[in-house]
């Protein structure tokens, strides 16, 4: 999505959003630091919350069908504070998968336009069937 159609708001919630994803690796990275995971999370929640919006964000994560999804996430997110980041991360990871599983095909959709490794991409996303769900319910 090109930045000119995006408000300042919604530019600094892709920041904070961003800024969540490196801390997130950056905590993998460091062996599941506890610290950084916490921050990347909470980046993460603030940005999403900027880009669509308060409410709209409470609605997301109070769906009927993705309930399991944000228990899971959330109770990642605790496990990570109560000092089990790797148990923590696993079971958020599987609360994203949940939340966030029918929009991985649009990702791999966009991915699959990505120079050199493009093509491998596709061949990946049509072997696991991600991208036949493509757009099916995305959070906005």
């Amino acid at each position: 999505m090109p930045t000119m159609w995006l408000s300042d708001s919604q530019k600094i919630g892709v920041a904070f959003c961003s800024g969540g994803g490196f801390f997130l690796i950056g905590g993998v990275i460091l062996f599941f630091d506890r610290a950084m995971l916490a921050m990347g999370n909470i980046l993460f929640l603030i940005g999403l919350t900027i880009i669509i919006g308060p409410s709209k964000t409470a609605l997301f994560f109070a769906r009927k069908q993705k309930l399991k999804g944000t228990a899971a996430f959330f109770a990642g997110l605790a496990l990570i504070l109560l000092r089990w980041p790797l148990i923590g991360f696993l079971v958020e990871l599987y609360g994203i998968m949940v939340l966030f599983g029918d929009f991985l095909g649009t990702i791999a959709g966009f991915a699959r336009n990505v120079p050199v490794v493009g093509p491998y991409i596709g061949m990946a996303v049509d072997r696991t069937g991600l991208g036949s769900r493509r757009n099916a319910d995305l959070p906005v």
